[in-house]
């Protein structure tokens, strides 16, 4: 282990004299070498940047004449020179370094703007895998690390943000300061921490080697929030580089920020709506506390609104609307007759923006398309000292898949009111179950100890919701019921028959199965296994 060099204490303020920009976005570029160059520095830089500049009318010099050499082998080598590092590594105020500096005739590097070749982009773009190769920045990363140690003299910026930052300290004091400097080197590290997570987590997709000895994770905060779950757990939210459509990439058009629990609740809505086709029905999902209160399809949004709406009124206030197709006027105006946290959709028109628009602190977010229930990807969950990675969840039963497994064949109604209790209770909290009727939930029981106590929680809420509606029969009368893990023993499923529940769809594969079979013929009900657990902690 190096031992820390006797260096003496660095000034706190810097005054540059010397720049090296190179960018592959050249968003800003100009009007930062226009500040540079009015402030008497000099700038240096490579390629495409360089020619940028230059065109613009701004001296520059090319990083070949410091260096003695030019750029070969397809750009790959330019920088990677100890005139290039030397500049930015050196302790100024080190007799050693000095000394080094002088005899080599290596003249100091005090800013940096370098954004990196774009990986990340490549990929996302499907780019092949010799593109995404060549996309892999050498010289980029190496100069970073090398300005983001030497932070003591050297301010390293990785976007655009960090170079105004430094634009604005030059024009107010016509130096940096050390806090300045260290605040650039930690988000310098950041990003070459993700670049390099960006690549590995590649590679190891190319190679199909799913969980790799080592597993890195890179983000991009969007956003700093008042709180976590708690008043007194600080939050913070970020953006990997995981292409799904949902609340990191949703672009939101009025409201305030997103909570954690805000954010929490809308991927959980987004994630269930999409679950069902928006060229086969319209659909919406109510989410309170990460589970869903009422879910329904129907010919159009207002309708499939009106019906989740009414599987459980009492806990959709202040819950999370998904919708899956786009969001019109009169679905708007129904929805804002209660107070709703977030309306989230694939798009909206116009007037039902206007219809929003009056309540201010209604978030609407607007994902452009649904996620893919069906494709792959990984999900990660935190542990002390560790976490959690397995792949999502992306079971889907069909009519093909289920098992008949009582002496009553279920009805092709029965059939359908099935797979939908089951397709929603893949999304809700364990132990869950789920009645439901002609397209829409009935009663949803989650998150309990045991899977009867969830039965009769789906019970209560549907006795509920009838009652609400005026209605003499609960909701679940003539309902499928969804287990989405195996029922243990019978009393949850007797739960279920005296609910209203006619069949029954569960995955099997207990020990306990022949006496549930047992219990179901004997209540005349009609039940299939599915031979699939979609338990969700």
């Amino acid at each position: 282990m190096p031992a820390a060099p006797d260096f003496p204490p660095a000034a706190d303020l810097v005054t540059p004299k010397r720049a090296l920009i190179s960018l592959s976005d050249k968003a800003g570029l100009i009007e930062a070498a226009q500040a540079l160059a009015a402030a008497g520095i000099e700038i240096l830089s490579t390629g495409g940047t360089k020619a940028a500049i230059a065109q613009a009318g701004i001296a520059v010099k090319d990083v070949s004449e410091v260096t003695g050499f030019p750029e070969m082998m397809d750009g790959r080598v330019k920088t990677l020179h100890p005139k290039v590092h030397g500049a930015l590594l050196a302790y100024r105020d080190a007799p050693e370094h000095a000394r080094a500096l002088a005899e080599h005739d290596i003249q100091p590097i005090d800013i940096v703007w370098i954004d990196l070749y774009p990986f990340e982009k490549t990929v996302a773009a499907g780019g092949t895998f010799e593109a995404a190769i060549e996309n892999v920045d050498i010289g980029g990363p190496a100069m970073i690390r090398s300005s983001a140690k030497n932070h003591p003299y050297v301010s390293i910026c990785v976007d655009k943000a960090g170079m105004d930052e430094v634009l604005a300290a030059i024009q107010e004091t016509g130096a940096t300061s050390l806090s300045l400097r260290k605040s650039l080197a930690a988000r310098a590290f950041a990003r070459t921490a993700a670049y390099d997570a960006a690549v590995s987590n590649w590679f190891s997709t190319q190679l199909a080697d799913t969980y790799p000895v080592r597993k890195t994770i890179g983000g991009e905060r969007l956003q700093t929030m008042r709180y976590g779950e708690n008043p007194h757990q600080t939050a913070a939210f970020y953006k990997t580089g995981e292409d799904r459509p949902g609340v990191a990439t949703a672009r939101q058009l009025q409201g305030k920020e997103l909570s954690y629990n805000n954010v929490a609740d809308t991927d959980a809505a987004i994630e269930l709506v999409a679950e069902f086709d928006p060229s086969q029905s319209a659909a919406c999902v109510i989410v309170k506390h990460a589970n869903p209160c009422g879910v329904a399809t129907g010919n159009d949004l207002l309708t499939a609104y009106k019906r989740a709406l009414e599987c459980d009124p009492v806990s959709a206030f202040g819950g999370i609307v998904a919708l899956n197709r786009k969001l019109d006027k009169a679905t708007a105006e129904k929805i804002v007759e209660i107070f709703t946290e977030v309306v989230v959709a694939p798009d909206v028109d116009e007037d039902a923006i206007a219809v929003f628009a009056a309540k201010k602190n209604l978030r609407l977010l607007i994902t452009g398309k649904l996620p893919d229930p069906l494709s792959g990807g990984q999900v990660f969950r935190s542990v002390a000292g560790g976490m959690l990675i397995q792949s999502r969840d992306t079971a889907r039963i069909t009519a093909a898949d289920l098992k008949v497994v009582t002496r009553r064949q279920p009805t092709p109604t029965e059939i359908q009111d099935m797979l939908f209790a089951f397709t929603v209770a893949k999304h809700v909290k364990s132990n869950a179950i789920v009645y439901a009727k002609d397209g829409r939930t009935a009663g949803i029981g989650a998150g309990q100890m045991n899977r009867r106590d969830s039965a009769r929680i789906a019970r209560l809420r549907a006795q509920e919701a009838a009652e609400g509606l005026g209605l003499t029969e609960s909701l679940a009368q003539g309902s499928a019921c969804a287990s989405e893990a195996f029922f243990p023993f019978p009393d949850g499923l007797l739960e279920a028959a005296a609910a209203g529940a006619t069949a029954i769809i569960q995955p099997g594969g207990s020990i306990g199965d022949q006496a549930v079979i047992d219990a179901a013929d004997a209540a005349g009900l009609a039940m299939v296994f599915t031979g699939v657990r979609v338990f969700r902690h």
